[in-house]
């Protein structure tokens, strides 16, 4: 049976509760809530819960650190592991040094558009690619949410250039085949006056790291 997760607005706004059944906890990035949960029900990791932060913590990274202590501590003494899914997220490394305070292991990478390429892959290309604006399926469905309102775009949209000049084109690295988010990733890059290109990555790193940590869970 399909498993239909909440909507991205719901995810923002309180993301998804702990139920306490499982053995360890994944703290994650709202944004990335569709992608583990799916990779939950495909790999059967029912002994894995989640709890999803607000995904708008992005437009004020310095919080995230913060943020992730407050779960740690609220949710540890009910699981026998928490693994943090977040990579550094522009954080400047304040992410990693809290999670080795608290002792937690978080997912490697400084954004989540490394993992999902591939961390290797994505700094294989970064010579190559530094003019590229990239998008992940939840920053094509929540781009006016994300991208288009908080720059001011809706308001100026004369600010574009200013913004987006040095950038050559939009990659939208894709975890699925929806034909609906690729047309609006392609409406995405034309309003920014971007090339346009679909790159599937699927699960990427997300996966790999998810995976080890499913397999400990199970044999505790």
């Amino acid at each position: 049976m399909a498993l239909t997760p909440p909507d991205d607005a719901t995810l923002t706004r309180a993301g998804l509760a702990a139920t306490g059944q499982g053995r360890t906890l994944l703290i994650a990035c709202g944004a990335l809530a569709h992608e583990i949960l799916a990779l939950k029900r495909l790999n059967g990791w029912a002994h894995l819960d989640l709890q999803c932060l607000p995904a708008n913590l992005h437009l004020w990274p310095d919080r995230i650190p913060a943020a992730v202590e407050q779960a740690v501590c609220t949710h540890r003494a009910a699981y026998d592991d928490i693994f943090i899914v977040y990579a550094d997220c522009g954080t400047g490394g304040l992410l990693q040094a809290k999670c080795a305070k608290l002792g937690v292991q978080m997912i490697e990478g400084p954004h989540c558009y490394s993992f999902f390429e591939g961390n290797a892959a994505f700094a294989a290309k970064a010579d190559v690619e530094f003019t590229a604006f990239y998008l992940t399926d939840f920053l094509v469905r929540q781009f006016d949410a994300f991208v288009w309102r908080p720059m001011g775009l809706d308001r100026h949209p004369e600010l574009r250039d200013m913004y987006f000049g040095h950038y050559t084109t939009l990659i939208y690295q894709a975890q699925t085949d929806d034909p609906a988010l690729d047309a609006k990733a392609m409406d995405c890059a034309r309003r920014l006056n971007l090339a346009y290109q679909r790159r599937f990555t699927g699960y990427g790193d997300l996966a790999t790291a998810l995976a080890p940590v499913a397999a400990a869970a199970a044999a505790q």
